[in-house]
């Protein structure tokens, strides 16, 4: 079998195991990330099983845009704008920090490990995973503010995180090391990183905005997109993250005005739901995957040794993270900066939550396979096994650990919303209300005579006064007692059988043959919104 066909045929073998595992973990609640790395270790000590060792290339380029794109794409510009402060002193201050902290423990810790070899693997375990956070998150109730923190830190911490690296890299690859200058291309990496990023952003925008574009354009050219503004950003030696980062939300603020066309934002949806599933399947079963390669590689050390550095250092990670988000929380309150919480929310709730979701994952497995073999004089690169297998415990430690114990903590913490936002169903209600307002009134105010002497504008309003009315109790129900909401939910279920019905009419339709599959696809993908407006 040619080897291009032996790879294809292992991906594919691989896809397939990421979606039988991911439904086994939906069956036992578990996060899929947590279930397909534990599986993936599984999998690798069957005798016979080909081993898989990761490019750190593919990650950072395959992988990495796109997966940093979707997770910019869905997060609020609003929320990241408004808590900036804390989202900084995450994604800068604790890398920074933690990295400090490992190099001088690691160091001094393992004999021969120098300081840059400890600011090397400092910058590489620092980041935590935001697929991992977000999927443990998903079906839990945490106030909004955290998730958007923790989601506004997963997005640049990647960067501080590489740029930490890179330097340490080229230090020990060099032997040269001057603090002013990694500072000053810090800034300079990171800045034009954002430029680059929204340059290539507003080329992206004008296409979509001004050109004639197709449903199917659209949602390739948003896969398109990441690519290169990271490989731009990159072949100038620029962060690539930060590229995407930028680029990712200001498209996302304007998205808007990009898809003109409403099968355009469904149709991107769809495709960028299975990209990202399928590329953060395949990520976390190949971090399991890959410990028979790693362990192979450690020569010098025992493997008692190597856990026991890895296992030391996963617990001062963890400590850091916790210490230092409880610390930024406390000291503006101590100071009289801040109100403390009320009783129902004390202080400490919201960092506990947040420093027990640094579950690290993908990034840091490419960043330790990326140290190259080899120094520029031709020795071998010195501690390179033992920096791989360190980051492939301390990712085991967090992400099965922590993932897994998160969910008992925020039940321990027994969390409220802390912002005064209302329930979803009223958010949503209230919503739909608002903009069958605005659409009555503007009938009322530019359509007036159409609608009393055009049969089908007058039925328009009509049915809109009667969505209106729908809305308006649908609100009330939801701000009323538990039999109210019992009444809607009856509701809705007679619409789900409804439809339903409605479903099983059109097959037949498609059976007589009287009508165009083409108009009956239509009214089926109709069938599809009106479910999902009550799902």
């Amino acid at each position: 079998m040619p080897m291009f066909t032996e790879t294809l045929f292992l991906v594919l073998v691989l896809l397939f195991a990421v979606f039988m595992l991911t439904m086994l973990a939906q069956k036992l609640k578990i996060s899929y990330p947590i279930f397909l790395v534990i599986a993936g270790l599984g999998i690798s000590f069957i005798p016979g099983i080909p081993k898989v060792e990761i490019e750190p290339e593919m990650i950072f380029l395959i992988f990495l845009p796109p997966l940093l794109y979707e997770s910019a794409w869905y997060t609020s510009w609003n929320d990241f704008w408004k808590w900036k402060r804390p989202i900084g002193m995450l994604a800068f201050g604790l890398v920074f920090f933690t990295s400090i902290i490992v190099a001088y423990i690691s160091s001094s810790m393992i004999p021969g490990f120098t300081l840059a070899m400890g600011f090397l693997l400092g910058g590489i375990i620092s980041p935590p995973d935001a697929v991992a956070a977000n999927s443990v998150l998903k079906n839990i109730k945490i106030p909004k503010r955290l998730t958007a923190v923790l989601e506004g830190e997963s997005l640049i911490n990647d960067a501080s995180s590489l740029i930490v690296f890179r330097f340490a890299l080229a230090a020990i690859l060099s032997g040269q090391f001057s603090m002013q200058q990694a500072v000053g291309q810090f800034f300079l990496a990171a800045g034009m990183g954002i430029v680059i990023g929204l340059a290539i952003a507003h080329i992206v925008y004008v296409v979509h905005r001004f050109l004639p574009t197709t449903p199917s354009i659209d949602a390739a050219l948003t896969l398109m997109t990441p690519y290169f503004m990271y490989i731009g950003a990159e072949h100038f030696h620029f962060s690539g993250v930060m590229a995407v980062v930028s680029g990712g939300l200001f498209l996302s603020y304007r998205s808007h005005e990009i898809f003109a066309h409403s099968n355009s934002r469904i149709q991107a949806v769809g495709v960028w739901a299975t990209l990202a599933f399928v590329l953060n399947g395949l990520v976390f079963i190949l971090i399991g995957l890959e410990l028979p390669v790693i362990m192979e590689s450690l020569g010098d050390y025992s493997i008692g040794q190597a856990i026991n550095y890895g296992l030391i250092i996963s617990v001062i990670i963890i400590v850091i993270r916790l210490l230092y988000v409880i610390l930024i929380a406390y000291v503006p309150a101590w100071l009289g900066n801040r109100k403390r919480a009320d009783p129902v929310n004390p202080l400490w709730k919201g960092p506990v939550i947040v420093g027990w979701a640094g579950m690290r994952g993908v990034v840091s497995l490419a960043s330790a396979l990326s140290i190259p073999l080899l120094m520029n004089n031709g020795e071998a690169f010195p501690h390179r096994s033992l920096i791989l297998f360190i980051t492939f415990v301390v990712i085991l430690v967090t992400l099965v650990f922590q993932g897994l114990t998160l969910p008992l903590v925020i039940r321990w913490t027994k969390i409220k919303e802390i912002d005064d936002f209302p329930p979803e169903g009223e958010q949503e209600a209230g919503i739909r209300l608002r903009l069958i307002q605005v659409s009555l009134k503007r009938l009322e105010e530019k359509f007036a005579k159409e609608v009393r002497e055009n049969e089908l504008v007058g039925f328009l309003k009509e049915q809109m006064e009667s969505d209106q009315s729908i809305e308006n109790q649908r609100l009330e129900s939801l701000e009323c007692d538990t039999i109210r909401k019992e009444e809607l939910e009856f509701y809705n279920s007679i619409l789900m059988d409804l439809y339903a019905v409605q479903r099983k009419e059109l097959h037949l339709l498609r059976k007589e043959n009287r009508y165009s599959d083409e108009e009956i696809r239509k009214q089926e993908s109709q069938l599809d919104l009106d479910e999902a407006k009550i799902n």
